[in-house]
């Protein structure tokens, strides 16, 4: 088709979220192809609506779509910027055009490849008159274009940010399927104009679904074949291989990214079936000092579906502000090729990452890294790591051989192409190989990333992906999922596989082939205290699992804290069953040993399993987790008098990841009558924040105060509580003031650096203590969720979690207090207390579990819920029944009372009551 097809339009009035007066009709000079000629761009513009507000302007974002959408994609950002106009913040223009060929602006006939794509946006940017400061946003193709633009006027640009796009794809990788099937002979034209096809099938990918009018708004430009040519063109343009026409722009630009000094935010969709966290991955090598948000479950369409709009407002009200100055363009990590990762199978690339600012030890003291202990200990031949669960028996490992393998593995992983900043994901048990494996990973600057298998096999996967490692290190059953759900990164065994397994599951190297290849050889020099050394995943018990980022020198700290509160030191020794506390004994510099059991379900270790472990390794301390501790106490009975006197030995006894009370701390006492139970309160987040023994639970049961008392922050931590607004939110300022009921905030040298690529979580953890961190410089403070309240002495007592606070019609109340009264009832074995009604009208119902428990869901009897309703002041519209409180997968300490509530209203309204 060659000439002019049709002049640009306004859209039809009444398109849903969309103001008419935004619309207007620009006239553009032409430029390459178009040279000489003036074309008529469609266009949002918010300028005359500001100007009637009479703010100032702090500049423009100039918003790109993609194909096969419009300006419309962008509504949300022009009506969230005039409303933050209207409340006095900073007025940013939006102007959101419409390409030519598409949405609304003129239809030119012509073939628009990429480097005239940029062109044009450049001549409607200086029609328009835009000078700067300009920030572009960009969506699928949009975002290349856009980004174009930004490398070519970097005097003009203020900050980039992106949705769903890519500007590079790795050679020798087939093009997402949906785009090689609308690219295919005798499809192309078919799919993307003579039909409607290519467009719904983009409308479909949002979830929850667009609404209907939502749909039609996006269809209302392309009605008729001849006015979807542009759809086709956009497709046709797309380059798969260097002979394509737009693969040298392609490339200037994913070059040009790399040397941009500006803020940068990614939002992106992992769920997208076209651009996908390899095309994020990317980015992120390229723009290392990116601020990133996944929204997880998210899809392509991620501006339908997601607050896009009011985190970029934000962001730029704090990327602009708080900018910090960065590193020059020649210090920045190459976006390279990962050519020189033997056995990569094209699913990603080495990334080179930025390292954010920690605290190197918290204290102001010089770093020692994590790996000291090993050191210091290099030549001695006494017992390091015991794996109670090797083949034939215990395995043993001394200090002197565990730093030589160390080494030989930090060495290798160098050899063969690992880097420092490069992701390693570890799916291999406790153990030897481990221990030795994530050594010489921080050895060598690599990040580890840790996530739990308790996750179960779709929470690993979101979370490996999420966080898109270079290397898979991985037993064969972790490597084999990895082959199976398409896992990223190349893949090395922990064992020896046979050739035909190893080509089977992807493997490059093993673990041996690796210490090979490393003996003897140098590796780079160690990283520093505030480099990124530790992805450590939460337990998905608050929604989806969260990767939290630590840096060496918040690892060291967390050392620090423990050996300085424990008095551990090499001749302590620790039995580890549970996995945050399993690595540490090498850190420790004393012997540690991990029990026989599946590590992936805690309630699978038993009460011989641990003393076998502690007689091995002559243990002096004990961790264990809240799920492991039930099944230990409950297998006691089979306890010789061998291993009865082996757990006399234990001095000390800890328990971290859930609060325990005074009966199982009792039960677990009485297995090991000499040790002091302590029950230390912390989160992935900060793994240490408080402690309190079975004495000082004792005590705390004699005081008044509502909830689990945690004890008293440990060392240097801080803890403070924001008090609860009338519609129970965290809003108060945080303080210590004893008995308000808020949530906890706590401050600690080891405290996390940031969550990996949840820039948006990030900022919700800390925004409402910023002003105690400007304060007191250097501290930084965490937002925990958990409800709670200092008492006189100083104490936490936690209350449940935020998103548990039942607001009534007589204020916020939270559920601990009332769940500890009922199940002093002789029939109540467990109690959850849940919300139900409407906000600031919500009733209190009890939900129980009952001894002897009872065989369906049901109302309580009359005599249950009187005596239920007889031992809380807090009023219970009902009681009910069940055979088993929900927990979550990780805690069976923790009742998932979200989701006991949504149950509760459905029973209660008269929904016949299956199981929660």
């Amino acid at each position: 088709m060659t000439g002019r097809d049709a002049p640009a339009s306004l859209p039809p009035a009444g398109l849903p979220g969309l103001d008419p007066h935004w619309s207007r009709i620009v006239a553009v000079p032409g430029r390459g192809l178009d040279e000489g000629r003036t074309r008529e761009w469609h266009c949002l513009d918010t300028a005359d609506a500001l100007s009637r507000v009479g703010a100032p302007v702090a500049g423009t974002i100039l918003a790109v779509h993609g194909n096969p959408t419009w300006s419309y994609l962008w509504r949300r950002i022009a009506a969230e910027s005039l409303a933050a106009a209207r409340r006095g913040e900073p007025a940013w223009r939006v102007v959101a055009v419409d390409q030519l060929e598409m949405g609304f602006s003129e239809r030119t006939g012509l073939h628009r490849p990429l480097p005239q794509r940029v062109a044009d946006l450049s001549a409607f940017a200086d029609a328009l008159g835009l000078d700067g400061p300009v920030v572009t946003l960009g969506h699928d193709w949009g975002g290349v274009i856009s980004l174009g633009w930004a490398v070519d006027h970097p005097e003009r640009l203020a900050a980039v940010a992106l949705l769903n796009t890519a500007v590079h794809h790795p050679a020798g990788v087939p093009i997402p399927a949906p785009l090689r099937l609308a690219r295919a002979r005798g499809v192309l034209s078919a799919a993307t104009v003579a039909t409607t096809g290519f467009l719904e099938t983009t409308l479909t990918l949002a979830t929850p679904s667009l609404a209907p009018e939502v749909k039609d708004a996006f269809r209302a430009p392309y009605r008729s074949a001849a006015r979807r040519a542009g759809i086709g063109g956009f497709v046709a343009d797309i380059p798969v291989d260097e002979q394509h026409e737009s693969f040298a722009e392609l490339a200037r630009i994913s070059t040009g990214v790399a040397a941009l000094r500006v803020p940068a935010l990614l939002q992106w969709g992992p769920e997208d079936p076209v651009f996908g966290d390899r095309y994020l991955d990317d980015l992120v090598d390229r723009m290392p000092h990116a601020d990133v948000h996944r929204y997880e479950g998210a899809s392509h369409l991620v501006a339908e579906e997601q607050p896009y709009a009011a985190t970029v407002l934000e962001w730029l009200g704090s990327s602009l502000v708080e900018e910090q100055p960065l590193p020059p363009v020649e210090a920045q990590p190459e976006a390279a090729s990962r050519d020189h990762l033997p056995g990569w199978d094209g699913l990603d690339t080495v990334s080179a990452r930025r390292a954010r600012t920690g605290s190197a030890s918290g204290s102001g003291e010089a770093f020692v890294p994590l790996w000291h202990g090993l050191d210091q200990r290099a030549g001695d031949d006494d017992v390091a790591v015991i794996d109670m669960a090797g083949r034939g028996g215990p395995r043993r490992v001394s200090w002197r051989q565990l730093e030589a393998q160390t080494r030989s593995i930090a060495a290798g992983l160098h050899e063969i192409g690992v880097r420092r900043g490069d992701r390693v994901s570890l799916l291999v048990k406790p153990g030897p190989t481990l221990t030795a494996v994530l050594y010489a990973c921080l050895r060598i600057g690599a990040i580890v990333v840790v996530a739990d298998a308790g996750l179960g096999v779709k929470g690993l996967t979101r979370a490996v992906r999420g966080s898109w490692p270079d290397v898979i290190i991985g037993e064969r059953l972790g490597l084999t999922a990895a082959r199976a759900l398409r896992w990223p990164g190349m893949r090395i065994s922990a064992e020896r596989l046979p050739r035909a397994a190893a080509a089977a599951l992807g493997v490059s190297h093993s673990v041996h082939d690796v210490a090979a290849l490393g003996a003897g050889a140098d590796f780079p020099a160690e990283p520093g205290p505030d480099d990124e050394a530790a992805i450590l995943f939460t337990s998905g018990s608050t929604g989806p699992a969260k990767g939290v980022v630590y840096t060496h020198g918040q690892l060291s700290a967390l050392r620090d804290v423990l050996a300085a509160h424990l008095e551990i030191t090499p001749e302590t020794g620790l039995v580890t069953g549970f996995a945050p506390f399993a690595l540490l004994g090498p850190a420790l510099g004393t012997r540690s040993a991990t029990p026989d059991m599946d590590v992936s379900s805690p309630r699978t270790l038993t009460a011989t399993a641990v003393a076998a472990a502690v007689r091995a390794s002559d243990a002096g301390i004990v961790f264990l987790s809240p799920a492991a501790i039930l099944n230990v106490v409950a297998t006691s009975d089979a306890l010789t008098a061998a291993d009865q006197a082996a757990l006399m030995r234990v001095h000390t006894f800890l328990s971290t990841g859930a609060p325990i009370g005074a009966p199982m701390l009792t039960a677990i006492a009485q297995l090991m009558p000499n040790a002091t139970p302590h029950t230390p309160y912390g989160m992935t987040e900060c793994l240490l924040v408080t402690d309190v023994t079975l004495d000082g639970v004792l005590a705390a049961a004699e005081a008044p105060d509502a909830g689990v008392c945690v004890g008293s922050p440990i060392a240097g931590n801080r803890v403070l509580v924001s008090a609860l607004d009338a519609d129970g939110r965290a809003t108060g300022a945080p303080s210590a003031e004893p008995g308000v009921l808020g949530e906890i905030v706590v401050s600690a040298p080891h405290l996390k650096s940031h969550y990996d690529r949840l820039w948006v979580t990030d900022r919700m953890a800390t925004r409402e203590t910023e002003p105690l961190a400007s304060a007191t410089p250097g501290t930084r403070w965490h937002r925990t969720g958990d409800l709670g309240h200092l008492d006189a002495q100083g104490r936490v007592w936690i209350e449940g979690r935020s998103q548990h606070v039942i607001v009534t019609a007589d204020g916020p109340i939270a559920p601990v207090e009332a769940e500890q009264a009922v199940e002093t009832v002789d029939a109540v074995r467990r109690a959850a207390v849940v919300g139900i009604g409407p906000h600031r009208l919500r009733q209190a119902v009890a939900v129980v579990e009952t001894s002897p428990a009872s065989s369906r869901p049901a109302l309580a009897d009359p005599l249950l819920t009187a005596a239920v309703r007889a031992s809380t002041t807090q009023p219970l519209a009902a009681v009910l029944v069940v055979p088993q409180l929900p927990t979550d997968v990780r805690h069976n300490s923790k009742i998932d009372r979200s989701r006991l509530s949504e149950w509760a209203e459905r029973t209660l309204a008269g929904e016949k009551p299956g199981t929660p």
